[in-house]
């Protein structure tokens, strides 16, 4: 078997009878919010494959990317979530996932008194180019010599420049429900670099797929059933996460991890997962004076830059490092501190992120410091109860 073509072929030829009957063995129990399922039309929900429930990271007002969308399910429940601010967006490459996903829409927007939802043609691991465009022009130029190969590819390039699929840093999550492991293994790390590439500064993504507890041997890889049925080309679950720091993502952490396996295949189990993680940790490291503490309860952590963070210590962070503390997944173990007097980040200097240093309070309050105040702040103020 030619890994190379096969895994497409037989990935697509299955989802398209998928779509068109329903095939339990693709399925992996999943409880969703039933308020959001009350509009989704029953076709939809018993051809949905998925293995997690990623819209959970989904706010209000979010532009939602869902990565190989198939019937819409997942699309049309972040839909409410987002409310008319926000909009959703399904990226699929089947045509007959596409039709089920389409023929529903302008009913379920109707239901729920606004539209919001898009489906677009397009492979999950090459989020530039819109395959509409390419089924069109082939519609147009059918291919019948080296010349006019030349040619659609010339076109390819250009349509991935002038008019993408999805443009840089245009979406503020990407979700994906077991998707990602019927990508070929030459394509994954386009793929995560593609979805890198989508997220806005400050975004995030919400990724549930099947992961394996070991590597999967190169006979299992070369079965299209176990390829096309969620198996065959599943990340080991650490190399899952790696590929994500490979991306340029931090933050990386299991939100879901089942416990028993979905299956088992030569005593390799696999088994559902969904990771969440942050886009935003690149860019200058500035010394505005600022400082974190761990609250612990570990003695030590280290993140995904190689900053230490002892617990209890006020740790020297640049700027940059600081922000991010003060947002998910990291806020609720930190306590910042400001300077007393701020430093303009056009004024700051450089700092050296790759030390890990402790700052001495008179860092942050400064040197000439001497203030003395032995009100008790507002703590025995009339009213209280702490004195």
């Amino acid at each position: 078997m030619s890994t190379t073509l096969d895994v497409e072929r037989a990935v697509n030829e299955r989802y398209s009878q998928a779509a068109v009957a329903r095939e339990g063995d693709l399925c992996c129990p999943v409880s969703y919010d039933p308020k959001y399922l009350n509009v989704v039309p029953d076709e939809i929900k018993e051809r949905d494959y998925g293995c997690g429930d990623p819209s959970q990271l989904v706010r209000k007002g979010d532009t939602v990317l869902d990565l190989g969308s198939g019937g819409g399910k997942v699309c049309y429940i972040a839909a409410q979530i987002v409310g008319p601010e926000g909009f959703v967006i399904g990226v699929d490459a089947n045509d007959e996932m596409l039709a089920l996903a389409e023929k529903y829409r302008q009913q379920i927007g109707d239901q729920i008194s606004y539209h919001n939802v898009e489906f677009r043609k397009g492979r999950i691991q090459d989020l530039r180019l819109d395959l509409r465009l390419v089924d069109s022009y082939l519609n147009e130029n059918p291919i019948r010599s080296a010349g006019e190969l030349a040619s659609f590819e010339n076109y390819c390039a250009r349509i991935r420049e002038e008019r993408p699929l999805l443009r840089d840093e245009s979406v503020d999550v990407v979700l994906s429900n077991c998707v990602l492991n019927l990508v070929r293994p030459e394509d994954k790390e386009q793929l995560f670099s593609e979805m890198f590439r989508v997220v806005r500064r400050g975004g995030r993504v919400s990724i549930s797929d099947i992961v394996s507890d070991e590597d999967v041997p190169d006979e299992l890889k070369r079965d299209p059933e176990l390829w096309s049925g969620c198996v065959a080309g599943a990340y080991r679950e650490d190399a899952f996460l790696d590929a994500f720091d490979r991306a340029g993502f931090y933050g990386m952490e299991i939100a879901k991890r089942d416990e028993k396996p979905w299956r088992t295949v030569q005593g390799i189990e696999f088994r559902s997962i969904t990771v969440i993680a942050h886009k935003g940790k690149q860019g200058p490291c500035r010394e505005r004076k600022q400082a974190v503490i761990y609250r612990g309860p570990w003695r030590k952590v280290i993140d995904d830059d190689g900053h230490v963070l002892e617990r209890g210590k006020r740790m020297a962070v640049c700027d940059k490092t600081f922000q991010i503390y003060g947002r998910e997944p990291y806020a609720q173990d930190i306590f910042p501190v400001e300077p007393l007097e701020s430093i303009q980040l056009e004024e700051a200097v450089a700092f050296d992120c790759k030390r890990t240093a402790t700052r001495h309070p008179r860092e942050t309050k400064g040197m000439g410091y001497d203030v003395t105040d032995l009100s008790g702040a507002a703590c025995c103020e009339p009213g209280s109860t702490c004195c």
